[in-house]
């Protein structure tokens, strides 16, 4: 089994959060707009999640203007225009947030989330509580829900015959490319692989050619990047389960009345969960299609690979920044 929120977990909590509760948003006629900036495309999962969740279940009183392809707010300035009151929404990854709050690198860093289910746990457990404060008081930013992105994997161009992985130790001298910034250098490393910088429009010839023997990225890209055409294996090592915060303005969040503010944070928290049960099935999904066209994928030993890969943040830079114990305590929610 590839994922662990299945399902029917992830259907109880849009019933939880009432998706499909009838008269969710009240009657009255809309009196504001609630304005969303992302750099994705109109069919990008979050954004479709939130046009079709979100949007219909705060149109009582707010109407929904969403800007995609970063056409209202260049990527990177959205938070800032939430901050200066010149946008109401955005969808905010935790490498954004850790530019204002360096300790939200904690939530950008290998083996910290487990998988989807463990991702909604963190947030909204009361370890999270002085982190969404300090973003809300310095910034005036509310994080209402988190949104599941998918995880990265190791993929490599040659057969398990040849390299079969199942520890870091396995990885030992796999020319590994990672993005080019030192923190994702930092994690090919903590994984026991030799990383590589390279931009992302080089990797299929680098693959192709054995420039590289491996990259790591979630299946949907492998398939959006036709990877499984240079790739023989795929190692479900499920290093960074990637996420975003729907991010909204405090401003505007305190001219709410209490039905209101109930209203959006319920809407927000299904469109997340409506996203994440659609994520969740194309990663399945996209398996058995990259299956079909060769590539064996495989679960390594993923504790031996969260062990190695944390130990390794223990104490260098990036660590530096966490408040003591909170690891351990996102550690204690997994499964």
């Amino acid at each position: 089994m590839i994922h662990k929120m299945n399902r029917r977990t992830a259907m109880s909590a849009l019933v939880a959060v009432g998706m499909f509760a009838a008269g969710a948003a009240p009657a009255a006629a809309a009196d504001m707009t609630f304005t969303l900036a992302t750099s994705g495309s109109e069919t990008d999962q979050r954004s479709v999640a939130m046009a079709e969740v979100f949007a219909p279940m705060v149109a009582g009183f707010a109407d929904y203007k969403p800007g995609y392809n970063g056409s209202m707010f260049a990527q990177g300035t959205e938070l800032d225009a939430i901050s200066r009151g010149n946008l109401t929404m955005s969808i905010a990854s935790a490498q954004e947030l850790a530019q204002f709050f360096p300790e939200f690198s904690i939530f950008a860093t290998g083996y910290v989330h487990q998988d989807a289910a463990h991702q909604v746990r963190v947030f909204n457990d009361p370890l999270m509580d002085p982190f969404k404060k300090k973003v809300e008081d310095e910034l005036g930013v509310k994080l209402l829900s988190v949104m599941y992105l998918g995880r990265r994997h190791v993929n490599l161009r040659f057969s398990r015959d040849e390299k079969n992985v199942m520890t870091p130790a396995d990885l030992a001298g796999v020319n590994l490319r990672m993005p080019g910034t030192d923190a994702w250098q930092f994690l090919g490393k903590a994984l026991g692989a030799a990383p590589t910088p390279m931009a992302f429009t080089e990797v299929y010839t680098a693959l192709s050619s054995g420039a590289v023997d491996g990259q790591d990225n979630p299946l949907p890209t492998v398939v959006d990047a036709k990877f499984y055409e240079v790739t023989k294996q795929i190692a479900l090592t499920s290093h960074l389960v990637d996420l975003n915060y729907i991010a909204f303005s405090k401003k505007t969040w305190d001219s709410l009345s209490a039905d209101q503010k109930m209203t959006v944070q319920r809407a927000a928290d299904a469109a997340a969960a409506y996203g994440r049960l659609k994520q969740l099935d194309k990663e399945n999904n996209l398996a058995d299609f990259i299956r079909s066209n060769g590539v064996e994928i495989y679960t390594p030993d993923l504790d031996a690979f969260r062990t190695h890969v944390q130990g390794q943040y223990v104490g260098s830079e990036f660590a530096a920044s966490w408040p003591e114990g909170v690891l351990e305590k996102i550690n204690a929610l997994g499964n």
